[in-house]
């Protein structure tokens, strides 16, 4: 019998692979490096291969379609209740191969390089806005230290900057001032990388009718439209998809 499904557990380095024939009997259990991921399932028959929809799934899952596989991505906590014992790579491949058997599993639509390429600009994008929101925080305490306050908001920043350079030496010390101008001036930077990420959002935006479609709805602009349709692509899968 041959194989009709595979669970396939991914990882960085040793990949694991279960599979059953057409009556549900496991036929293969194997480890493979990450060098032989390709050369096994290109001598494989075109079957249905099931993974995790995890860091590196829609890549491998472009990879394996190339070559004439059906691939199905999960969401890792609709696998969860089908590991039968200790978890290991062994049980959850074969965890996984049993969840893309099941016919009411919702599954996650596979994602374009273009899908994956805007969404590591909103990655970026949320990243710098959390260190810079971090920064501001920080720098706010410091100064708070030296009586220098300002209303909340980005835009008041500037007002603290020019209080601090107001300041003289008996209210704000020679090092706390080189300290506090260092963060200022990594505020500023974020600023600038935040704009220019942004700025890339905005331009695929315009090049993409289905983005666009969504901004004309009220409270939808670029950056949520972008998103929605960098995660979910068509919509048809809307509830399933992630954004991995």
């Amino acid at each position: 019998m041959s194989v009709v499904t595979i669970g396939l557990d991914l990882a960085k380095t040793v990949f694991q692979v279960h599979g059953v024939d057409e009556a549900g009997v496991t036929i293969l259990r194997r480890k493979l490096a990450r060098a032989e991921i390709m050369s096994f399932f290109t001598k494989q028959p075109a079957c249905i291969v099931g993974m995790e929809a995890c860091s590196s799934a829609h890549h491998w899952a472009r990879m394996l379609v190339e070559i004439g596989h059906t691939v199905r991505l999960i969401p890792p906590q609709y696998v969860k209740p089908y590991v039968k014992r200790n978890k290991t790579d062994a049980a959850d491949a074969e965890a996984i191969c049993e969840a893309t058997t099941k016919p009411n599993m919702r599954f996650v639509p596979i994602k374009t390089k273009q899908q994956q390429s805007i969404l590591a600009l909103h990655r970026v994008r949320s990243m710098l806005v959390r260190q810079r929101t971090t920064t501001i925080n920080a720098l706010r305490g410091l100064l708070g230290e030296y009586g220098l306050i300002a209303g909340k908001g980005v835009r008041q920043l500037a007002t603290l900057s020019q209080r601090l350079s107001t300041a003289d030496e008996t209210t704000v010390p020679l090092e706390a001032r080189e300290a506090l101008q260092c963060l200022f001036r990594h505020i500023d930077a974020l600023t600038e990388k935040l704009g220019g990420m942004e700025a890339r959002i905005v331009a695929w935006h315009k090049s993409s009718p289905e983005s666009q479609r969504l901004a004309s709805a009220p409270g939808v602009g670029p950056i949520k439209a972008t998103a929605i349709v960098a995660a979910v692509g068509d919509g048809t899968q809307f509830r399933s998809s992630q954004l991995f």
